[in-house]
């Protein structure tokens, strides 16, 4: 059986690592670290995240800002809260709790956030630092931020050599995770809906990175052996056996089968989804360090 990868013990470390290293910046002079997480309406999904990200915040010493808005707010005022926020000194990291109500151009808000506290890596300014190489500046989405960290601690931070397959494509995930293992010296194919012989081309991927939203789709006989499998989705399905209407959280990999030919793999829940909300913190730590002018830490 694979090696499991316990997201959820790396995500504490990270954590742990944030604290000390707020500690740290405060003997160097520079400020508090400070987040602001904007919602507007009331998903309850979203509360549910938002009130995680800003109690993590907390823990790890931050000046925490929360602007709870209702659903009704207009595009106008909502760029009008995030104009002061790019303004103001204390805080780091702006973060917009997606999905925004139909009535608001989320692409326009998420572009009028300033790059240098856009945490959550959506800017067309920090997508572009990414797929240059310049990681020392840009800000990486946490999804695929953490994705790498993980993969890093199975197989180092140098994968010259192997091959990665990331399936999916999407701005927030695919992409991303693809632009980092290709700056790690991986050789980097991107497989998607469209894609002839999906299995096959799975098959050939020393990495592979699932995160199509298709509930357990890559089967075990998709796994080469000894493979590292990251499993990025969070799908619920039906769970007949746990009694009526009840429901189960899986992943896009179907677990019992690829764990049996994975060297290592990620549990569904466990995995990924608890690195998101701790490099949400390291994003927020790297820019209140860019901002005194010190050099970001690394995890």
């Amino acid at each position: 059986m694979a090696e499991l990868i316990d997201g959820k013990s790396v995500a504490e470390d990270v954590v742990r690592r944030v604290k000390a290293l707020v500690a740290e910046l405060a003997e160097k002079g520079g400020r508090q670290p400070g987040l602001a997480v904007v919602i507007v309406g009331e998903d309850p999904a979203s509360q549910v995240y938002v009130a995680s990200k800003s109690r993590t915040a907390k823990e790890c010493g931050f000046h925490s800002v929360q602007h709870t808005l209702p659903v009704e707010t207009s595009e106008p005022d909502l760029l009008k809260i995030i104009g002061q926020l790019n303004a103001d000194p204390a805080i780091n990291g702006i973060l917009v709790q997606l999905p925004l109500p139909g009535h608001i151009d989320a692409g326009k808000v998420i572009q009028t956030i300033a790059p240098e506290k856009d945490v959550d890596g959506f800017h067309f300014i920090n997508v572009g630092k990414l797929g240059t190489g310049e990681l020392e500046t840009a800000f990486v989405p946490c999804t695929p931020a953490g994705s790498m960290l993980l993969i890093e601690r199975v197989r180092g931070k140098d994968l010259s050599g192997l091959n990665a397959v990331v399936v999916g494509r999407s701005n927030i995930v695919g992409k991303p995770m693809a632009n980092l293992l290709l700056a790690a010296n991986c050789t980097v194919t991107i497989a998607h809906s469209r894609t002839r012989d999906l299995p096959a081309l799975a098959g050939t991927a020393d990495i592979l990175v699932a995160a199509v939203g298709r509930p357990e789709m890559v089967r075990g006989d998709w796994v080469k052996p000894g493979a590292t499998v990251i499993d990025v989705g969070i799908n619920r399905i039906a769970a007949p056996e746990k009694g009526e209407g009840k429901t189960r959280l899986v992943g896009d990999v179907e677990f019992a089968e690829a764990a049996k030919a994975a060297g290592a793999i990620t549990p569904v829940p466990g995995g990924v989804g608890p690195m998101t909300i701790a490099m949400l913190m390291a994003n927020t730590l790297a820019s209140a360090y860019l901002a005194a002018g010190l050099k970001r830490p690394s995890f």
